[in-house]
Formats: C-alpha cells, sequence, structure tokens
C-alpha cells in the first residue's frame, strides 16, 4: 500500500494586531518632563554629561541586559570545592554589564565630585534614567553614592576609602581594596529583633589590640560583595558606626560569613543576605555612642534615590503602555484613541511628571545646602522623606494600571510590567517603610522647625493662583496647628497632603499650565482618589499624552 499524501502544515494563524518588537529607544531625547527639569534646575553641564546615558539606557542592547539580570539572579558560593569558605554571591554577566554602565561613567561619584555645581541633581537624573533598564543593580550604585558622607565624619577613613569610591572602575575582583581599581560599598543595620528599630541592635564591637572586632548577625545586607559595609554596633558609649572591610590589612577574608541570600518578591538582580560578624574587623566611624545620627547622614542620600527610583520606573512602564495602546487595536480602533484610555495614560503621566519635578527639586536642595545656604539644607532634610513616601506609595497602583493596558500579555515575564510590579514595593521598605517615614517627617518637623517654615515658603509663593491648592493649604495650615500627640495618628495624611501640595506648587511655578491646573483639580480638588484615570470633564488630554513622547 502505497504511503498517504503529506499532509499540507498550515499555520493557524498570522501574527497581526501586535505592537511592534522593542526597539533602541534614546530614553532622554523622548522624556521632555526630564529636559525641562535638567533646564531649570541644573547646570548646562549635567544635561550634556547624560545625552549619551539617555541613549545607551534605552537600547535594545542595555534593555537586554536588565531583563536577564533580573532572570539570572545571583547564587550564594559559601565553599569552594576543597571546603574552604568564600562566602561569595555570583552574579549574571548581565548584572556586571550594568554596573560597569554606570560607575565608569561615574554616577555614582557624580554628586561628590562636582557637589554644589549640579551634582546631586545629576545623580538623581542618572538614576532616574539607569532604573529603566534595572532597577535591581542601582542599589549598590545607591550604597556607594551615599556612603560618603559617612567616611566624611573621620578624616583618616575618608583619606583611605574615599579615592577607591570616588574612581570610574569597576572592580568586581574578590581582592583586598588596595589590590583593586574601584570600589563599591554595602551597609548592614538591621538585625532580626528590631528591623528599623535599630536601637535594639544587639551586635556587640570589642576594642582589641589590632582595632575593632564585632560579633553579631545582620538581617538585611544590601549588596554583600561590596568591598566595605557600613554597620551599626554597641559599645561601651553606645550604638556605634563602624566600617567592615571585605578583607584584612593582611589581606586574609574577614570574618563575615553569608548565611543566606534572601528570596525575594523582586528586587532580584540584586542581592540580599543575611550575615554574621564572627569577631570581624572594623574601624569605628563618627562620634562614638552615636552611630545612629552618623548614619542618617547616609540615609538622607539613600532615600532620595529611594524616592528617585519609583519615578523611573512609572515613567518606564508609561513609555511601554504608551507603546503599546497606539499600536493595538480593539472595537474598530486603536486602543490609544478609546477615551477612557486616553484618559488614564494623561492621568498617569501627571503622576509622572509631578515625581520627577519634586525627585529633582530635593536634588537641587542638596546641591544648594552644599553650598552654605539655610534655607536649602533646611528643604534638604525634609524633602526626601516626603518624596519617599508618597512615590513609593503611587507605584504599585501605577504598575496595576499599565499592566491593564497591556491586558493579558502585560501580565507574563516577557513584558517588563511583571518585573516592575514585584519591584513596586521594595523601596517603600527600604530605608523605613511608610509608617516609619511618616514618624519620621514628625521628628523633622519637631526638630527643624526652619525645615517646616523653608517647605512653607515654596508653598505661599504660588497661594492665591489656584483654587484647589489654597484650599488644601488652609487645611493644612489648621492641621499642623493641632499639638504633636494630634498629629502622630495622621501623619500619613500629613505627608500625602504635604507633598502634593509640594508637587503642585512646583507644577504651577515651571510646568505648562495645563499639567499644573489638571494636576491641582485631579489630586486636590472634590474628584481626588486614590485610583487612577479619574480627570475632570474637559481636561486637555491631548496635551498631557503629548508629553509622555514618542
Amino acid at each position: 500500500m502505497s504511503d498517504p499524501a503529506p499532509r499540507t502544515r498550515l499555520a493557524t494563524h498570522e501574527v497581526t494586531n501586535q505592537p511592534s518588537p522593542p526597539a533602541d529607544r534614546d530614553l532622554l531625547a523622548g522624556d521632555a518632563p526630564l529636559q525641562e527639569a535638567l533646564t531649570r534646575e541644573a547646570p548646562e553641564w549635567v544635561t550634556r554629561r547624560l545625552v549619551p546615558l539617555g541613549r545607551e539606557v534605552g537600547s535594545a542592547r542595555v534593555q537586554a541586559l536588565g531583563e536577564a539580570a533580573n532572570r539570572h539572579p545571583p547564587e550564594l558560593r559559601l565553599f569552594d570545592r576543597h571546603g574552604r569558605r568564600l562566602d561569595e554571591v555570583v552574579y549574571h554577566p548581565a548584572y556586571h554589564e550594568l554596573m560597569q554602565l554606570a560607575i565608569e561613567h561615574g554616577w555614582h561619584a557624580v554628586a561628590w565630585q562636582e557637589e554644589g555645581r549640579g551634582g546631586h541633581q545629576a545623580h538623581v537624573a542618572a538614576l532616574y534614567l539607569l532604573t529603566q533598564a534595572e532597577p535591581g543593580f542601582c542599589c549598590p550604585i545607591t550604597m556607594t553614592h551615599a556612603a560618603m558622607p559617612v567616611l566624611r565624619q573621620t578624616p583618616a577613613v575618608e583619606a583611605h576609602w574615599a579615592p577607591g569610591l570616588l574612581a570610574w572602575a569597576y572592580d568586581p575582583r574578590v581582592l583586598p581594596a588596595g589590590e583593586k581599581t574601584g570600589l563599591t560599598f554595602g551597609m548592614a543595620m538591621t538585625e532580626k529583633q528590631g528591623g528599623s528599630d535599630v536601637r535594639t541592635n544587639s551586635t556587640r564591637a570589642e576594642s582589641t589590640g589590632d582595632g575593632w572586632r564585632l560579633t553579631g548577625h545582620k538581617w538585611f545586607c544590601s549588596a554583600p560583595m561590596s568591598d566595605a559595609f557600613l554597620t551599626l554596633a554597641r559599645t561601651d558609649e553606645g550604638l556605634s558606626c563602624f566600617l567592615v572591610p571585605r578583607f584584612t590589612p593582611e589581606g586574609e577574608r574577614n570574618a563575615i560569613e553569608l548565611q543566606r541570600l534572601k528570596e525575594k518578591c523582586g528586587n532580584r538582580a540584586n542581592a540580599s543576605a543575611e550575615i554574621e560578624y564572627r569577631g570581624a574587623l572594623a574601624e569605628p566611624v563618627g562620634e562614638p555612642g552615636r552611630g545612629i545620627a552618623t548614619i542618617l547622614e547616609m540615609v538622607q542620600q539613600t532615600r532620595l534615590d529611594a524616592a528617585t527610583a519609583p519615578v523611573g520606573m512609572m515613567r518606564q512602564a508609561l513609555v511601554e503602555a504608551w507603546q503599546h495602546v497606539r499600536e493595538r487595536h480593539a472595537f474598530g480602533r486603536a486602543l490609544a484613541e478609546q477615551p477612557l484610555m486616553r484618559v488614564l495614560l494623561a492621568d498617569m503621566a501627571l503622576e509622572v511628571e509631578a515625581g520627577l519635578a519634586l525627585g529633582m527639586r530635593a536634588a537641587r536642595a542638596f546641591d544648594g545646602a552644599a553650598r552654605g545656604d539655610a534655607d536649602e539644607r533646611a528643604l534638604s532634610r525634609l524633602l526626601p522623606t516626603l518624596a519617599k513616601y508618597w512615590h513609593n506609595k503611587r507605584t504599585p497602583g501605577f504598575m496595576a494600571e499599565a499592566m491593564e493596558c497591556l491586558g493579558g500579555i502585560g501580565y507574563v515575564e516577557e513584558a517588563p510590567l511583571a518585573r516592575l510590579y514585584r519591584e513596586a514595593p521594595v523601596n517603600s521598605i527600604w530605608e523605613g517603610s511608610g509608617n516609619v517615614i511618616c514618624l519620621d517627617l514628625l521628628r523633622v518637623l519637631g526638630r527643624h522647625p526652619e525645615a517646616l517654615a523653608a517647605l512653607q515658603a515654596e508653598l505661599t509663593a504660588v497661594r492665591g493662583q489656584q483654587a484647589e491648592l489654597d484650599g488644601a493649604l488652609a487645611r493644612l495650615d489648621a492641621e499642623l496647628a493641632a499639638p504633636p500627640e494630634a498629629l502622630e495618628p495622621r501623619a500619613r495624611w500629613l505627608a500625602q497632603r504635604l507633598t502634593q501640595c509640594l508637587q503642585a506648587a512646583l507644577l504651577l511655578r515651571h510646568a505648562p499650565p495645563e499639567v499644573a491646573e489638571t494636576f491641582c483639580r485631579s489630586r486636590l480638588g472634590d474628584e481626588a482618589g486614590p485610583a487612577y484615570g479619574v480627570l475632570s470633564a474637559g481636561a486637555p488630554i491631548e496635551a498631557l499624552l503629548a508629553r509622555i513622547g514618542d
């Protein structure tokens, strides 16, 4: 019997009505609010230096590196094959390429090498762009950047460690610091029994003949392959700050044991470890017994970064959704032409622009403080706290809306939105969760009245220009007049309202009128609510969408 005729293989379908594959983008040239913020807030050199970064971070190559670094998380290697302790973390090559991109262009060091001349604004703008490649690797960049104010508190420590921190060289080799071309810094503060309540820390520091030795456990160690770690330990004087090097001066591995890596919801490209100090050699930094005050100099820096990263993530999600809805059709027309979709994306664009305006204003305050401006120094105490709290509260819902814009494909791992959604809560928890941040806000208001006075001056400058903002400011005045014991239960409301009013003030002063007016009505007016996509009738949707870019 002859074989039957071969069956013709037919494609079941053609791929149609799907957006184009990812292509190279220029993340600076396509971001009008960022360009405008740089023009008004920063010296001209900042934009010029950022131009190549915007092109590189938006390239398909670097975007693929971010996906690979997230898809292949770091692995813990405790021992070599002969049983010797290694206590090392092995990262995917994509992670190292991203670290090289940031460090070998100086974005970890620019705030200090150009301090008072726009350096903090350059750092924040760069972090906003770098986050859009992969948020996780930005953690060690932030840690390294933020260590500098702590090192400065002890001149001998600064002289020894600062040159390596400021070097534009990424050197991931596991070697003593003196044999490396560039250094990175980590942090190990919290312990199991206290978390954010570091006053309960039990790690002990003992003075010995060859220096200080630390013994104790740390519940979270950020960037565990760093060359040195800033940490808190208890001495006879009280809780003090120490620098713990990975290697001793003799070139031996310090007694820092990695217990395990945390299996986190997101932030997967970055390693977070539990560690044990087993008599680890350390050197004191700052005034003995004032470890919290010492480390707060670092926390102020990391909080500004933790306020910037979610805005970068929201920007990435917004652009992803915008690209999708312009090419995807449903019910007879492109999704971008559907009225509800247009309102939603216009509202989301408002959120990104307001967050960017506040982040860049906070960075300008840091540079102003470095120049000795008292008002800017006062604002630098307050603005990172407000921005970290509110930007991070707005991010998870933002990511959920962006995923909905893509529908089912937004929920699968091939799209970046699933990764961004998992990443969304981390900066809210890191460096103090929401309640801790709000309590810190009350502390700043109580101890530094000049900070509130400087903020009120920013708000007073726009009084009388917009009805909804005037109403919100009048209520704020009444709330702030309440006794301290009445403010604590209202601290979340206070943080939210102070932030939104400041965002409104910044937009009224600097953004196009259609942006500022719509923000005030949608965030401070009668229709304000927790959900995105609720704008008043007659809102200038076309103008808002045009600012998203291509």
